[in-house]
């Protein structure tokens, strides 16, 4: 099966979850979709594993309303023209709205699911904003999931983007190599090799999250990339119950750095509407992700950080002289902000 069969075939229903995993899930407001090939994985590592908690409904997504609708502050940023510019030199993309699958952490899962204006489509728009402040060096695809996008399509956004001089970096988020490897066929790399001829840099961040998720199909599909010359990151998200443990990070963190892929962010999980029963406390975090210190090289260490609410923007969530949290941050402009 290809992968734009796999796509098309997903489960989309809890009638569709309930025949195939044989359990019935609790109803949320939020949207189903899992493609069958992905399905069959989360099947086999069983109910309650990382898998599970991840990409199946949760009865706390509906019940535990304490979370933040746009936790980091997309709608502030957002220029309306497909751009959400929150740090000076460079922006994020939105080409798409779509994924490969619909992560039930997400912190753009109530955006997604309202179809919200900040994802409104306006390319030329778009251009034009970027021409007029060249002070923008680094475009981000971001989403949705910019690698659902036709290599066809992804090929001619980089065309664009070539166009505009202050332009020098180019930089995919993308979930896809892990829910559908057979994503990374011959037409993509050849899309990635172009973009790392055309800028001076062209990077894949690849979203994964657990030592589950690396199974022989995606180490070969990011072995595709990495053998191509495509420089590959990785980004986690520090999830309540799924890898919330130091030898689990520390796992996924080293087997990230053995196939080339140079672990990049930690993310301390985002208050977002919805996602709640995953979040920790920032003590906790600390108390996980800073034994890795003494167990990883730097090179295979990612920088922990949080995403200020209100688009404040990351920072470093890892303190040096205590583990407790003040309640207060500095956002990237060097102010204080009180959570």
């Amino acid at each position: 099966m290809n992968w734009q069969t796999d796509y098309k075939e997903a489960l989309r229903s809890n009638e569709d979850l309930a025949k195939f995993f044989e359990v019935e899930f609790p109803k949320t407001h939020y949207p189903i979709f899992i493609p069958k090939t992905f399905a069959e994985k989360i099947k086999n590592h069983g109910i309650g594993s990382p898998l599970w908690k991840q990409f199946l409904p949760h009865k706390d997504e509906d019940q535990n309303l304490s979370g933040r609708y746009d936790p980091i502050g997309d709608k502030t940023h957002s220029k309306g023209n497909q751009l959400i510019h929150r740090y000076q030199n460079r922006v994020l993309f939105t080409p798409t709205t779509v994924c490969p699958v619909l992560c039930r952490y997400c912190f753009r899962k109530n955006e997604l699911a309202e179809k919200d204006e900040v994802f409104n489509q306006n390319f030329a728009e778009a251009k034009k904003y970027l021409k007029a402040n060249p002070t923008i060096n680094e475009v981000i695809f971001t989403g949705g999931d910019p690698l659902i996008l036709s290599n066809e399509k992804l090929a001619s956004f980089i065309q664009d983007f070539a166009e505009i001089e202050s332009i020098k970096y180019i930089r995919f988020h993308s979930r896809t190599p892990v829910i559908l490897p057979g994503r990374i066929d011959d037409g993509f790399l050849a899309v990635m090799t172009s973009a790392s001829e055309i800028f001076m840099r062209s990077m894949l961040m690849i979203h994964i999250n657990h030592g589950d998720e690396l199974d022989a199909e995606v180490v070969e599909a990011i072995k595709l990339l990495t053998d191509a010359g495509i420089e590959v990151f990785s980004q986690t998200v520090l999830l309540k119950g799924v890898n919330d443990q130091t030898e689990i990070l520390l796992e996924l963190f080293t087997r990230l750095a053995e196939i080339k892929v140079k672990p990049y962010y930690l993310h301390h999980p985002d208050e977002a509407l919805g996602a709640m029963h995953f979040h920790m406390s920032l003590e906790a975090g600390r108390r996980i992700v800073q034994p890795l210190h003494d167990l990883l090289p730097g090179w295979a260490l990612p920088q922990y950080v949080i995403d200020i609410p209100g688009g404040e923007g990351k920072v470093p969530a890892l303190n040096p002289e205590s583990f407790t949290f003040s309640g207060t941050l500095i956002n990237r402009h060097g102010k204080e902000i009180k959570l």
